[in-house]
């Protein structure tokens, strides 16, 4: 396992992020499946795991606080954070905290962040009501917390006005998303130049992008296995991560033992692009650029009126964008009407929340012609039948 220093703090490059565990057939989190894959990420030498309050209705917590719990504190870091990004009517700092000490089964966070601190969240975090960020940094002085950061999904130049405020003076680590997509489309790198000259280490969220860098195409794949026969593009995806010098820990959301075993074997030791690899995920990264850029970060949803799964149908949409295909459309005809993206009411509330900045009543509304467009799965095999039976 690769491991970087921070602070005295020996951490593995590879990070197990809580946000898309292994479910059952509920929809409920599959505790025996995230242990073996705890198990798994220890014994190959992972040692960070991340986790937040909103993972999973609350459950990532509580889950992996008993889980971690069963093995020696020092052979494991923690990470949680405050979801100032939520706009509730009241902040509650305090009981906040003490109920993730006591989820997570632990008397201090090796590290806790503010969660999302960004255009759309600054203003709650900097209301002087809540003394959010004085809370957290009277926590670390007490050692409950090692080390204080934040994550953020602003814009480069809200960024680097963060960091001119108040938390850009406590922050110790500052964690973006960034990957090989993104590097140009999102402006990541010159996040990562202003993180560079302030001297703050990178923690990187989304480097597969929700698992669309996992699959980025069969033509991209092809080219991808011709170059570098047997490796996944999703280690691609992490080995041009490697090559970002700034980059300490990489945060992957990993939901199946496969990820998790593919992910270690890439971040066993340092294995850089070369020349001709670097090439060719630029093509890629051109490639996609057509498509809607969600993450399944999932915060749309909890203020959608209609209470659509949106990142569901915006993957259904970037799937058809590229062609006709009847994987997406046979799963969009087995929603309800009222879960279709006929449903949207242009209200608008998910693209004020959208860390990506989505015109999603608009993708909704293209979406809804695409669907109306293309024939229906149920169509054709009721045509099949009536073929069969001579009709």
């Amino acid at each position: 396992m690769i491991y970087h220093v921070f602070q005295g703090e020996r951490i593995s490059a590879l990070g197990f992020g809580a946000m898309r565990l292994p479910l059952q057939p509920d929809k409920s989190i599959d505790r025996e499946a995230v242990g073996e894959m705890v198990a798994y990420a220890i014994e190959h030498g992972v040692n960070y795991f991340d986790t937040a309050l909103p993972y999973h209705d609350g459950n990532s917590e509580t889950i992996l606080g008993e889980i971690l719990s069963q093995y020696p504190r020092e052979r494991w870091l923690l990470a949680d954070k405050f979801p100032g990004h939520q706009h509730s009517r009241i902040f509650d700092p305090a009981g906040t905290f003490e109920r993730q000490l006591k989820k997570c089964r632990v008397d201090y966070f090796d590290f806790y962040l503010y969660h999302n601190i960004c255009e759309n969240s600054l203003d709650d975090y900097m209301d002087p009501r809540w003394g959010i960020l004085e809370y957290f940094a009277e926590q670390r002085r007490e050692g409950r917390i090692r080390h204080l950061g934040f994550s953020c999904h602003a814009t480069a130049e809200n960024l680097e006005k963060i960091l001119d405020g108040p938390y850009g003076q406590v922050a110790e680590f500052v964690q973006i998303q960034l990957n090989y997509l993104d590097w140009t489309l999102q402006d990541a790198a010159r996040k990562v130049e202003i993180l560079r000259r302030r001297g703050l280490p990178v923690w990187v969220m989304e480097p597969v992008r929700g698992g669309m860098l996992a699959h980025p195409g069969a033509d991209a794949e092809q080219r991808m296995e011709a170059l570098c026969p047997g490796a996944s593009p999703a280690s691609w995806a992490f080995r041009w991560l490697q090559g970002v010098p700034e980059v300490k820990v990489v945060l992957s959301g990993m939901s199946t033992m496969e990820q998790m075993q593919d992910n270690v074997a890439t971040f066993e030791r340092e294995q850089l692009l070369s020349t001709p690899e670097r090439e060719l995920l630029g093509s890629v990264a051109e490639g996609l650029k057509n498509s809607v850029p969600c993450t399944a970060c999932r915060y749309c949803c909890a203020g959608c009126p209609a209470g659509l799964d949106i990142p569901l149908l915006l993957s259904d949409y970037n799937d058809l964008r590229v062609q006709f295909s009847h994987t997406p459309m046979m799963r969009l005809e087995t929603l309800p009407d009222d879960k279709k993206p006929h449903a949207c009411l242009g209200c608008g509330a998910c693209a004020q929340i959208c860390p990506q900045g989505i015109d999603i009543p608009g993708a909704l509304a293209d979406l809804a012609a695409l669907y109306d467009k293309y024939p229906k799965w149920s169509a054709i095999c009721e045509a099949r039948n009536r073929i069969a039976e001579g009709k």
